[in-house]
C-alpha cells in the first residue's frame, strides 16, 4: 500500500455509484502526469466513500490523499488502482485561480486519439476547438441527460447524434444543468459562445474516459468539464 496524492479531474455519476479519476505527480511521456482511477476491489464506489469528515463531497481540483493498494489494469482501463476506502478521504489542498488555469494549459494529452478512437487507454485531458451541448430534464422521472459534442485536431466527435452528443457524467456539470432548467422539465442547447455569456467562460477543457465494456465495445464519455474561470454549481447528493 502506498499513500499517493491525486489531483482529481473527474468526479462522476455511474450506474450503481460514483467514479473518480485524476493525476498523480508521477511523470508520463504522453499525458504529462500519470492518471489514476481509484476503484474498489469489488463493487462500486459510493457517495459515502467520496465524502470528507466535514460532510463535503470531493470535487475536481481537490488534491486528495489516497491509500493505493495495487494496480488492477483492466484494458483499456489501464489506470485502475485498487484503493482503501475504509477511512474518509483527506483533501490536502485545492488548485484554484491561476494555478488551476496553468495546470489545465500545461497538462493536455499529446495523443487523445488513444482514448477517443483506438481505446488503448481510458483517460485523457484536452482543450476542444469547439463544443456544442445540451441538457434535457424529464419531468416525469426527474432524470437529467447532459451531452456534449466537440472538435479536436480537425476531427468531429459527435457521439450519439440523436441524443445530442457524448454523455457527460461530471457531477458538477450535471448540477449546473439542473440549475438552468425548470423543475418541470425542459431542453436547452448551447455552444461556447453561450457559455461565455452565461458563465464568463474564456477557456474550456474536457476530461474524457471510456465506459466499461458494453455490447462488446467501449464508448467515450465526458467525465470532467473544466472552464476558466471555474463555474459555480452545487451538487445535490439526492439528485445526481
Amino acid at each position: 500500500m502506498v499513500l499517493k496524492e491525486v489531483l482529481l479531474l473527474a468526479v462522476t455519476r455511474m450506474l450503481g455509484g460514483v467514479c473518480l479519476a485524476g493525476m498523480t505527480a508521477d511523470p508520463d511521456p504522453v499525458t504529462g502526469l500519470r492518471w489514476v482511477r481509484p476503484v474498489r476491489d469489488y463493487s462500486h464506489i459510493l457517495l459515502g466513500d467520496i465524502t470528507t469528515a466535514r460532510g463535503e463531497l470531493l470535487q475536481p481540483f481537490d488534491v486528495v490523499e489516497f491509500s493505493l493498494i495495487r494496480p488492477q489494469p483492466d484494458p483499456p482501463h489501464s489506470e485502475d488502482w485498487v484503493t482503501d476506502f475504509r477511512r474518509r478521504p483527506r483533501v490536502v489542498r485545492r488548485l484554484e485561480g491561476d494555478r488551476r488555469a496553468c495546470f489545465l494549459r500545461s497538462y493536455q494529452d499529446t495523443d487523445p486519439c488513444q482514448v477517443l478512437r483506438t481505446c488503448e487507454r481510458s483517460l485523457c485531458l484536452f482543450a476542444p476547438q469547439w463544443i456544442k451541448g445540451c441538457y434535457r430534464l424529464d419531468a416525469y422521472s426527474g432524470q437529467l441527460d447532459a451531452r456534449l459534442s466537440f472538435g479536436l485536431d480537425g476531427r468531429r466527435y459527435l457521439g450519439s447524434h440523436a441524443k445530442g452528443g457524448m454523455a457527460v457524467t461530471d457531477l458538477r456539470w450535471r448540477a449546473l444543468g439542473r440549475s438552468w432548467l425548470p423543475q418541470d422539465g425542459g431542453w436547452l442547447e448551447f455552444d461556447l459562445g453561450d457559455l461565455e455569456v452565461r458563465l464568463g467562460t474564456r477557456e474550456i477543457y474536457l476530461s474524457a474516459g471510456l465506459t466499461r465494456s458494453h455490447q462488446g465495445g467501449y464508448w467515450p464519455i465526458i467525465v470532467g468539464v473544466h472552464t476558466v474561470p471555474q463555474y459555480d454549481a452545487a451538487v445535490d447528493p439526492d439528485n445526481l
